[in-house]
């Protein structure tokens, strides 16, 4: 018997060939009613665009495309270690890309710590670190500053930040020949006395010098001659201990001290240690600090007394040094954005841990930290903190600076600097800030002024908060 491979019949063929059919037909109807399902969703997405235009926020444009996915997916924690309910995103924003957002121009005289920034591809919210009250205040100062017609300055550049963190909560200034530009992260002005700071500090870690170690000069306070750099001792010559040599900014003893007592390597070293000639890995770009020192006995003791043009910083970078002397010789990295969020209130970027950054022990900074405050009571600032002890505010603090004073290479404009620290005497909460102004024919408001300004004005703020709470508590 012969076994054969069942074929189908005529009616189950054609019942099959209908059935086929069918499904052809079906497939081109299925595309288009997918096709249609995604349009429907991308028109709902662009008015929900379109609404967010009427948000009454600083909104700046930003040319550059970012960078908006990652290859590796992310998976964000929360302080408990469990999995952010809003940190979903796979694609966070780094240090680098807020750089490429926050352009100088856009994050300075804002009265406000919020700020909207539209990218090429999506809109990002900005919570900063700055205190719209200390920023009124400066605008309002700067607007009536812009107003006079003597002693109006070409330039002026104010930064406020917390030392112990690095955030940044004041940053506010104009330059007359460029209203975009940002005078408080330009880093073109000559660091005149400021240096000073680094010098001391290297000679008291290095060579075991205090407050107190006496020193010798001969002529003038401000000068700086080959002559001055000898070790000659006669009847001319003058005596005084390197805390008041700081406090006055003598620069004979600072040129001395780094034309024949350091090795050019060292200061160099200790200058690098407080970030000169170094990129600072904030989340906003500014410039840092340069320094350059040669062979040369005499261009030594010009970098050591900052009697030169080519040591340069920013107000910025002015602020970090002193942050470092009152934060224990620890260098702290300035930061001023809390955190990032994007239309959907997703977080793209938190406020990491402050980080610092050791530039010198904390016996060092402890003795610069002393002569700073003895610039403010027997020093180049004596004149602009007169009355501290008496004021309700000031007399509670402790405060130190130093300040310098350079003319630009073209000898038309001349700098004037202050940079400090201001801490509770019986508390935590502290402010280092830097203050450039840059005086065209009139001299008007010195820099160490504005400094005293911002100090009283913060810290009024500061102690009727406190005050405000206890008694509600």
């Amino acid at each position: 018997m012969f076994n054969y491979n069942r074929q189908p019949g005529w009616r189950e063929f054609q019942s099959e060939l209908r059935l086929t059919t069918r499904r052809k037909k079906r497939l081109p109807r299925l595309i288009k009613l997918v096709f249609v399902l995604l349009m429907t969703a991308g028109i709902m997405v662009a008015i929900d665009i379109v609404s967010l235009e009427s948000l009454p926020e600083i909104v700046a444009t930003v040319k550059d495309r970012l960078p908006m996915e990652n290859t590796q997916p992310t998976d964000p924690m929360d302080s408990a270690g469990k999995k952010s309910k809003t940190a979903t995103r796979q694609t966070l924003l780094t240090r680098q890309d807020l750089k490429a957002l926050l352009d100088p121009s856009l994050i300075f005289n804002a009265e406000t710590s919020r700020i909207v920034v539209q990218g090429e591809i999506e809109r990002f919210f900005v919570e900063t670190s700055l205190d719209p009250s200390l920023q009124r205040f400066l605008t309002q100062n700067l607007d009536k500053l812009k107003t006079l017609t003597r002693g109006k300055p070409q330039r002026i550049g104010l930064v406020a930040m917390e030392p112990f963190t690095g955030k940044i909560v004041a940053m506010a200034g104009f330059d007359l020949d460029d209203s975009r530009a940002n005078p408080c992260t330009m880093g073109d002005y000559p660091a005149a006395s400021i240096f000073k700071i680094v010098t001391a500090s290297a000679a008291v870690e290095t060579m075991g010098y205090s407050p107190e170690t006496p020193l010798y000069f001969n002529g003038g306070k401000y000068t700086l001659y080959k002559r001055q750099l000898t070790d000659v001792q006669n009847r001319y010559t003058t005596r005084v201990t390197l805390a008041r040599a700081f406090a006055e900014s003598i620069n004979p003893i600072f040129g001395k001290i780094a034309a024949t007592r350091l090795d050019p390597e060292i200061l160099a070293l200790y200058a690098r240690a407080f970030g000169f000639n170094q990129a600072v890995d904030s989340d906003f770009p500014f410039d840092s600090g340069t320094m350059l020192i040669t062979d040369s006995t005499y261009q030594q003791a010009e970098v050591g007394c900052g009697f030169n043009k080519t040591t340069t910083i920013s107000p910025m970078f002015g602020a970090m040094l002193s942050s470092t002397i009152v934060n224990q010789g620890n260098r702290p990295l300035p930061s001023m954005v809390e955190r990032v969020t994007d239309a959907k209130g997703t977080v793209v970027y938190a406020c990491t841990p402050p980080h610092t950054q050791k530039a010198v022990n904390s016996e060092t900074a402890r003795a610069v930290r002393s002569m700073m405050a003895r610039t403010i009571t027997q020093g180049t600032a004596k004149k602009a903190f007169r009355g501290v002890q008496r004021d309700s505010t000031l007399s509670r603090l402790e405060i130190g600076g130093k300040t310098g004073s350079i003319n630009s290479r073209d000898n038309t404009i001349k700098y004037d600097w202050f940079t400090g620290f201001a801490k509770e005497k019986n508390g935590e909460k502290a402010l280092a800030l830097a203050v450039v102004v840059g005086h065209r024919k009139y001299i008007g408001t010195r820099a160490s002024t504005y400094g005293k300004m911002i100090f009283k004005h913060y810290f009024n703020a500061y102690f009727a908060s406190n005050k405000t709470t206890a008694n509600r508590g």
